[in-house]
């Protein structure tokens, strides 16, 4: 049996995925294979737990959803990768800040391998270029599981993030991969993150799935 089962699922829409990864995370039990998802979504606002309203300063007709994922506010678009990560991290022995690292490092190898010097900060989660942000994370643990995980930027209008204070920080620069590889492929950046992520987390044997 696959240690890890990784789906490409395209563009969703974020309630539905959302409820999703709260009903797999409900029903799994000691046996339950983990999973990460790989996907787009439409155009949203997300804001969680720690979120304050002021942070949200003109949504337009963008949707705002109260997620129960830390951190503050950030957007979600098409051409962004999203990877939301099932693990059980006691199966795994592995604890939050363990996680958060082994993400932020698969980010920072996944750049690099495009040729995009790229590095975490100790103040705040997340992945950076220089002064800007070019990806953010935010998990939920229950149970002892994850659910939630990270977004990369990579060929987006970036516009919305003007709209807020991304995470929390006004005025904090964005960016996205195309900034630096104008002729960026989302399939390429998928594959790199996703066998980046699998040498962190320390997975031998995963299966790859299309859809659910």
């Amino acid at each position: 049996m696959a240690e890890l089962i990784i789906r490409t699922l395209g563009e969703q829409p974020y309630s539905e995925t959302w409820e999703a990864m709260k009903a797999f995370t409900a029903d799994r039990g000691p046996a339950t294979t983990d999973e990460i998802w790989f996907l787009e979504h439409p155009r949203v606002y997300t804001q969680g737990q720690a979120g304050k309203a002021e942070h949200i300063l003109a949504p337009g007709d963008i949707p705002v959803i109260q997620v129960d994922r830390g951190g503050q506010v950030t957007y979600h678009g098409p051409g962004q990768l999203v990877v939301y990560l099932l693990l059980d991290l006691t199966r795994r022995k592995l604890g939050v800040r363990a996680l958060v690292d082994a993400i932020e490092q698969a980010i920072v190898q996944c750049l690099g391998g495009l040729g995009i010097e790229a590095s975490p900060r100790p103040d705040a989660p997340g992945v950076y270029v220089g002064e800007a942000k070019i990806a953010s994370l935010g998990l939920r643990i229950r149970r002892g599981c994850s659910f939630h995980g990270l977004a990369l930027n990579v060929d987006m209008d970036m516009e919305p993030f003007e709209r807020i204070n991304p995470c929390g920080h006004a005025g904090m620069p964005m960016c996205q991969v195309r900034d630096y590889l104008p002729q960026v492929d989302m399939h390429i950046v998928s594959e790199g993150l996703s066998n980046a992520l699998l040498e962190k987390l320390g997975v031998q044997v995963a299966s790859r799935v299309e859809g659910w």
